[in-house]
């Protein structure tokens, strides 16, 4: 199986450790990461996971990045509008996609302690193509 992901560039420091366990992950469970894309942020996703999806070669993609709370609900507006469309991306190609974005409405020490969920977008977008074939 090959995977692409997708994983934002904002708040890096947390995303590029999320983009490492994934990677560990993927290789751990049989899979190769094919394709590594990196977006300013999680709202810039859509364009770059459609763009994977539309290889042959990849059978799933994963999305990584952290939406921290701020003090307006931008973060609210960002995590809505981009789980949406990557949900409409997954249906419209048949592909699994994983949702490895944390938040919205938590602190970046709450982002932190995240890290490791990156490993669970991987393992869903795995048993995803396995399911169906």
């Amino acid at each position: 199986m090959k995977i692409g992901i997708v994983v934002s560039e904002f708040h890096y420091d947390i995303t590029m450790m999320m983009l490492e366990r994934a990677k560990e992950h993927a290789e751990f469970l049989g899979a190769e990461v094919s394709r590594v894309v990196q977006v300013p942020g999680v709202f810039d996703m859509p364009l770059a996971i459609r763009k994977l999806l539309e290889k042959e070669e990849i059978d799933g993609v994963v999305t990584l990045g952290a939406v921290v709370e701020g003090e307006t609900e931008h973060d609210d507006i960002v995590m809505g509008q981009a789980s949406r469309k990557i949900t409409d991306l997954a249906v419209e190609y048949g592909k699994p996609v994983g949702l490895g974005i944390t938040g919205p409405g938590m602190s970046r020490l709450q982002a932190e302690e995240r890290i490791e969920r990156a490993k669970t977008a991987v393992e869903s977008v795995v048993k995803m193509h396995q399911r169906l074939g």
